[in-house]
């Protein structure tokens, strides 16, 4: 979040996630923040849209936020793959702790998170990564619009299931 020069000192100029939009109104989400700005009005937003915008509080109360710019609007797209986590994937399961978290940055751009995970809580697990808020807003602070959640359970050196978090920039 930084303040703009030029505006008023209550502008916000960031990277923000809609959390929930209706016809009347929005909320989005500073995702280095994680302040909560409810729109006053809907300027055409939708759910899980990422924005580098600029907001500021609607007068005269104050309460309520407006877009006042918009530099960059773009959409991730959670995609719930059928497809097992590839094989460097897995040989990074194979060498974590359950319950271990490992972070890999793609070739180019993204990321990759991959979870060992106990075979009969990985549905539970990749259901939740596909439901958390957190999972948009990480995509946003990593210019993804693509989030593939792949898992398996039963792979060969592994009796774990694996549950892999691909943040793809297209």
């Amino acid at each position: 979040m930084t303040e703009t020069e030029t505006g008023s000192e209550n502008e916000k100029t960031g990277t923000f996630v809609v959390t929930h939009a209706e016809d009347e109104s929005a909320v989005v989400r500073d995702v280095d923040t994680a302040q909560i700005h409810t729109l006053g009005s809907n300027p055409g937003l939708d759910a899980n849209d990422v924005l580098e915008a600029t907001v500021a509080p609607e007068p005269p109360l104050e309460v309520t936020w407006q877009v006042i710019e918009v530099a960059e609007r773009r959409r991730v797209e959670l995609v719930d793959s059928d497809l097992s986590p590839t094989q460097h994937e897995a040989e990074l399961a194979a060498d974590a702790e359950t319950g271990d978290l490992i972070q890999e940055e793609r070739a180019g751009t993204g990321e990759i998170h991959v979870f060992r995970v106990p075979a009969e809580e990985v549905e539970a697990a990749a259901q939740d990564v596909l439901e958390d808020e957190e999972t948009i807003a990480r995509a946003a602070r990593l210019n993804a619009v693509r989030v593939e959640v792949r898992r398996t359970t039963g792979l060969d050196a592994i009796d774990d299931g694996v549950l892999s978090v691909r943040y793809l920039p297209d």
